[in-house]
């Protein structure tokens, strides 16, 4: 089981289930007044994170301090990373003071990405895919949310790596070269928006092995650059920008498809927009598109949770950054077996977490009781039981996480035979009771 970068402050949590309705894989539940998250549902999506009002649920990147397990430490800097900088005029200043805060190297995400696109490119001229639409994996997130809630669409998952697993490996093939040291002392390092980047980097879904280090997210990144962007002078900045408009376009969703360049594409940003638009595809609703470009955080990889600035203005400092930079720099010209670097060695599986048994037969017959409890409860979705919706708490009953007591409605009709008829609904909330107080009213 991969360990998510999505936890819980447990002293900050004060069970005000504002959580488990976020959540789109109901992985949350609130019990004994404290938030719990079921690991194995989990997708690392934050949503929980941007609606917590106590601050209880936070995401965690790698700390700086691994930078001093490695001899020679390499930075994998995302493109969102540019858009967090007011008034920034150049890359090459961001690059430059990379190295001034322990990194020795590096290589740009964004480089990666021109690679990937060129090698999609070249795959549109050798003719159509064979099963449509194709679906972009390039958002950990969405890829986990395949594998556990729509396994019937893995078939239609492109089957290439990530761009900072692509990164990651040319820059230590590059590092390797250029300093003569075995590869595992050079540290490689992602520079990320999100909390699912964290967790890909550690357990990926397309790789048997991990190919990265770690990943620091780019908040932390961001405030230990402040101080040396602003002492840089104009002599110390080496040109060292490696990628043109559409690595960066990348951060913005929709930047995939672009560079791309063919027409028959669909973006998708925001996570129950993209559940909606997996839903459509299931169903056989969407046959025309070609390529589905699917962000689970709204803007792409400009709204993650571990960004400083809001996405909207992020876009709009990388469409400034682009001007006067050159469509694209880089060309996947790799031949042969060579060429295999860019494809996933593992195919991402069925994430059985919602399975209810394993043997058909028992869980037939625990989701007839599932159907059969659900039927007597309300319907009214209130999240007092601590669960997200009356059937995800009817399935918890079933599968021993609760009791019906914790239900108040079940409660009332317990408290019936001791209180009386009359006073059960003293027991529910106002909203809830169907006794109501008279109302008088002005005349």
């Amino acid at each position: 089981m991969s360990k998510h970068s999505v936890v819980l402050e447990y002293k900050r949590c004060r069970g005000c289930t504002s959580c488990i309705k976020c959540c789109p894989t109901e992985a949350i539940r609130v019990r004994s007044r404290k938030a719990t998250i079921l690991s194995n549902r989990c997708i690392d999506c934050g949503n929980c994170i941007r609606v917590c009002p106590h601050k209880a649920i936070k995401s965690v990147g790698d700390s700086l301090g691994k930078l001093q397990e490695f001899e020679y430490r390499v930075a994998l800097p995302e493109p969102a990373l540019y858009g967090q900088f007011h008034n920034l005029d150049s890359i090459d200043i961001v690059l430059n003071s990379l190295l001034k805060i322990g990194f020795d190297k590096v290589w740009e995400v964004a480089r990666a990405c021109e690679l990937l696109s060129d090698f999609q490119r070249q795959r549109i001229a050798g003719g159509p895919a064979k099963l449509t639409p194709l679906i972009s994996i390039s958002c950990p997130t969405v890829l986990r949310l395949i594998c556990l809630r729509f396994p019937k669409l893995l078939g239609h998952t492109a089957r290439t790596i990530l761009p900072m697993e692509l990164a990651a490996i040319l820059a230590r093939r590059e590092a390797a070269e250029e300093t003569g040291l075995p590869p595992e002392k050079i540290g490689v390092f992602a520079i990320v928006p999100c909390s699912s980047k964290v967790t890909a980097a550690h357990s990926p879904e397309g790789l048997t092995r991990p190919v990265l280090d770690g990943a620091f997210a780019i908040r932390d990144i961001y405030l230990r650059l402040l101080s040396p962007m602003k002492q840089l002078e104009e002599s110390e900045i080496k040109p060292m920008t490696s990628a043109g408009i559409l690595g960066l376009n990348w951060a913005i969703c929709g930047g995939e498809s672009a560079a791309r360049l063919g027409d028959r594409c669909v973006s998708v940003d925001g996570i129950e927009n993209v559940i909606r638009m997996l839903e459509e595809i299931e169903d056989g609703r969407l046959p025309e598109a070609d390529f589905l470009e699917l962000s689970a955080c709204t803007q792409g990889c400009v709204g993650g949770c571990f960004n400083v600035e809001n996405p909207y203005a992020a876009k709009m400092r990388l469409k400034t950054l682009m001007h006067g930079l050159p469509v694209s720099r880089n060309r996947f010209l790799f031949q042969g077996a060579q060429r295999d670097i860019i494809f996933q060695d593992k195919q991402p599986q069925y994430l059985p977490a919602l399975l209810l048994d394993e043997d058909r037969e028992v869980a037939m017959s625990k989701h007839l009781r599932i159907q059969a409890l659900e039927s007597h409860l309300p319907g009214l979705q209130c999240g007092s039981c601590g669960a997200p919706s009356c059937h995800a708490f009817a399935e918890d009953v079933v599968m021993g996480r609760a009791s019906e007591a914790d239900c108040i409605f079940k409660m009332r009709e317990r408290m019936r035979t001791m209180a009386g008829v009359s006073g059960a609904d003293e027991y529910l909330p106002p909203p809830f009771r169907r006794q109501q107080g008279t109302v008088s009213s002005d005349r």
